[in-house]
């Protein structure tokens, strides 16, 4: 079965040696040039698509809109992206050991931005790439970061140092 990609996650292209993109920095953020009037009462977000060249030739890449969607919450609905505020690659060739960067600005319900998916499908050398989805969360709603470990299970290995180290900081424990 298919795994989506972590925030943060590279992925390769095996049908282009070297060239390898990721989504990451997805982080609450305002746009630079004002809110768009479509988005109000929508809590802005930002996201970073980088393309990297490890490989030994130069890549003639496109990003552009209609190439990244971006979902919300459980049931993926789809953002607000604002492409008056967002940065693409318009054709831009990316030489070895180089990158480039796309940022996207979107905005969506603050509750449905705990689940955040998105997919990226890149154009190099006229070709479609095949379709990647990374997916990952803001923490716009934890209020402290005691709130971060309740997402994972009474069982599992998170909550299990949160309990050992909880239980080692409290007065009279030995």
């Amino acid at each position: 079965m298919y795994e989506p990609n972590v925030v943060g996650d590279w992925h390769e292209y095996d049908e282009h040696a070297g060239l390898r993109v990721r989504v990451h920095r997805l982080e609450a953020a305002e746009p630079p040039r004002g809110r768009d009037d479509a988005a109000a009462g929508l809590t802005y977000f930002s996201v970073r698509v980088t393309v990297e060249n490890r490989g030994a030739r130069h890549y003639g890449i496109h990003l552009e809109d209609g190439q990244i969607d971006v979902r919300v919450g459980p049931d993926g609905e789809g953002a607000f992206i604002d492409w008056r505020n967002s940065q693409f690659i318009e054709g831009f060739d990316v030489y070895p050991l180089r990158r480039a960067t796309a940022v996207i600005y979107a905005a969506a319900p603050e509750a449905a931005l705990t689940h955040v998916d998105v997919q990226v499908q890149l154009r190099v050398e006229e070709e479609w790439a095949d379709r990647r989805l990374w997916t990952g969360g803001i923490g716009v709603l934890e209020s402290t970061p005691a709130s971060a470990p309740t997402a994972a299970g009474q069982g599992s290995l998170a909550h299990q140092v949160s309990a050992f180290l909880r239980d080692q900081t409290e007065p009279g424990t030995a």
